[in-house]
């Protein structure tokens, strides 16, 4: 029979990455890693509380920096979750059960580019260009997608790694960042043109997405009120391997939960 082959993810490691063990996290932006017997600092660019996702002995993937001469060498992209059966050197074997989640917080921005060049975001058909950081008056959104025929359609992305109750949930920590965010795309609206919020959910688990009111009810409260509003919100599961990460399916919206009874 012919080989076949694995197809390259939509946004491939530049350098292939290292597999490790996680040992620490310190002061959210380092954490130490066990690699070939040695243990190494590693970049994390990760300012969430990476719920869940800081347990001693697990695997985890390092992409090494670009420049060489970068104080600390590799930066972290993926931990591991769930059994493993070690190969040894902090890696996985074929077989163990479970899966990847990303915890690099630039592979949204990233990703969304690569998946609109490639003609893979269904809600940005038509549109012709893509403007990373772009600029609206006092602020600065992940992406604006402009096409002469049409309405600006202004991007925020997040990057999901939390699941509760069979949902990813964003955010795992408080964010008055993230609010804020909401309130411009609803501003952007009322002005009559599009806004859309990007979730990326870069875990396997999770059959919908859900803001997370048992960590920031405001945040709960802002996101329904800014789909009421005319704000599009699209979660899409991302793909992680060794190899890079892949756009999957789009996920649901949970519906807003009903107050109680009076």
């Amino acid at each position: 029979m012919p080989e076949t082959s694995v197809p390259a993810p939509l946004l491939p490691h530049a350098r292939p990455c290292v597999c490790g063990m996680f040992l620490r996290r310190y002061k959210r932006f380092s954490v130490e890693m066990r690699l070939d017997g040695q243990e190494v600092w590693v970049h994390s660019n990760n300012s969430g509380s990476m719920l869940g996702l800081t347990r001693p002995g697990s695997p985890m993937l390092a992409s090494p920096a670009a420049n060489p001469a970068r104080k600390l060498a590799y930066t972290q992209e993926a931990v591991w979750l769930g059994e493993v059966l070690p190969d040894g050197r902090g890696g996985v074997l074929p077989g163990s059960r479970g899966f990847w989640v990303g915890v690099n917080t630039a592979v949204p921005n990233r990703l969304l580019e690569a998946a609109f060049h490639a003609g893979r975001l269904p809600f940005a058909a038509g549109y012709t260009q893509c403007r990373r950081e772009a600029v609206r008056g006092q602020s600065r959104l992940d992406a604006c997608f402009s096409a002469p025929d049409r309405p600006p359609l202004w991007v925020e992305c997040k990057n999901v790694t939390m699941t509760e109750d069979d949902a990813a949930c964003f955010p795992d920590a408080a964010t008055e960042r993230g609010r804020k965010h909401l309130r411009e795309l609803m501003d952007i609206v009322r002005c009559g043109e599009r806004a859309a919020m990007f979730y990326l959910v870069q875990r396997a688990d999770g059959r919908c997405f859900a803001p997370a009111d048992f960590i920031d009810p405001e945040y709960a409260e802002l996101l329904y009120e800014a789909v009421a509003a005319g704000v599009e919100i699209y979660p899409f599961r991302a793909r992680i391997s060794a190899l890079g990460v892949d756009l999957g399916e789009q996920l649901p919206l949970r519906p807003r939960p009903e107050g109680p009874a009076v």
